[in-house]
């Protein structure tokens, strides 16, 4: 995962060719290898990680570099909102048992820029903010031994953290300005059985990720994230909803499922746990374990004036929003998940 722990990793790059690059102010570098500024010191990413900058018109010596331009070169808001019942209905996935609990909607106010499965040990952008339930202890300095030993908002006992961006109010699609953050009233973990095979347990400090931050500007594949009304579950859009009235406005995150048996963590946190295909059937030499889904809830917004905290170059687009879990479940509770799901015994 990335942690600071024994299992922590370090790129593998050991020579590669500086480059020395002008770029214009605005231009957005990901860096995948090692790099240096004129007086300052080297850094080495994680190979769990990844970095950002903000160029302002520097010169800067870089390894493996992909320079990213924002596309947008005017506010689309139009774009970003779509009346619920204009969205596209659900596609209808094979039935299986479930699972599920409550671990409150972060009454404690937990929040930070932290992403402890992509950068660990990294602070977050200020523009960046994650929401948490779960582990009330996930921060910027997460160890799993702190993760291990911390409290947690979930009356079952798990310690597992999930997080996902902050909504705001007064921010919209297409424009960088940051509103209010507003809270979710309703969290719910659920997870569900596989409709071809049983699950097995999922690992300690198995790491999983949905949607994908930098959509907007460099479109990734499959990624099951979707927003839809209270009042029309039936209806999923990557689009943000304009919910009826009386209804609440709804995030859902659909992890993958498929674990590969030997990692709990991959360089780009995607590969060591893929999602199966549209028949439930998992790929081969991958086990079927939990599917995981957060179904987060806030009062329904007033009009367009509401979005997601993004990074700068995506302009706080819906198409953005992604979600994590890092897993800490108590072995007790992962077997009576896993025990549910496959026979439905002790699903109560």
């Amino acid at each position: 995962m990335g942690l600071r722990g024994s299992w922590q990793e370090r790129s593998g790059i050991s020579r590669a060719q500086l480059i020395s690059v002008r770029l214009l102010p605005g231009a957005v570098i990901q860096l995948v290898g090692s790099y240096t500024t004129s007086g300052a010191p080297r850094f080495t990413r994680f190979s769990s990680g990844r970095f950002y900058l903000l160029v302002v018109g520097v010169e800067l010596l870089l390894v493996a570099t992909t320079v990213l331009v924002p596309q947008w070169t005017s506010d689309p808001p139009a774009a970003g909102y779509v009346a619920i019942a204009e969205a596209q209905f659900a596609p209808v996935v094979p039935a299986t048992r479930a699972f599920a609990w409550s671990c409150g909607h972060n009454q404690e106010g937990h929040r930070n820029t932290a992403n402890i499965v992509v950068a660990p040990g990294v602070p977050g952008p200020p523009h960046h903010v994650h929401e948490y339930i779960g582990n009330l202890s996930t921060d910027v300095d997460s160890t799993e031994d702190s993760l291990a030993a911390a409290t947690t908002s979930c009356p079952n006992g798990d310690l597992s953290t999930y997080y996902w961006p902050v909504l705001r109010t007064g921010a919209r699609a297409g424009d960088s300005r940051h509103g209010e953050i507003a809270g979710p009233v309703a969290v719910t973990v659920t997870v569900f059985g596989n409709p071809v095979a049983p699950v097995v347990a999922m690992p300690p400090l198995l790491r999983g990720t949905v949607g994908d931050a930098n959509t907007a500007t460099m479109p990734q594949g499959q990624a099951t994230r979707a927003w839809t009304c209270s009042g029309a579950p039936e209806r999923r859009t990557d689009r943000y909803p304009l919910c009826r009235r009386g209804d609440r406005l709804m995030r859902v995150f659909d992890f993958p499922s498929c674990w590969d048996g030997r990692r709990v963590d991959s360089p780009n946190h995607r590969a060591h746990l893929v999602f199966p295909a549209a028949s439930g059937v998992c790929p081969a030499a991958t086990f079927a374990v939990p599917r995981l889904r957060l179904a987060v809830e806030y009062p329904r917004p007033d009009g367009d004036r509401f979005a997601i905290d993004s990074f700068p170059p995506q302009r706080n687009a819906p198409q953005t929003d992604h979600a994590f879990f890092v897993n800490l479940m108590p072995e007790r509770l992962m077997s009576r998940v896993v025990r549910c799901l496959n026979t439905g015994a002790e699903c109560a």
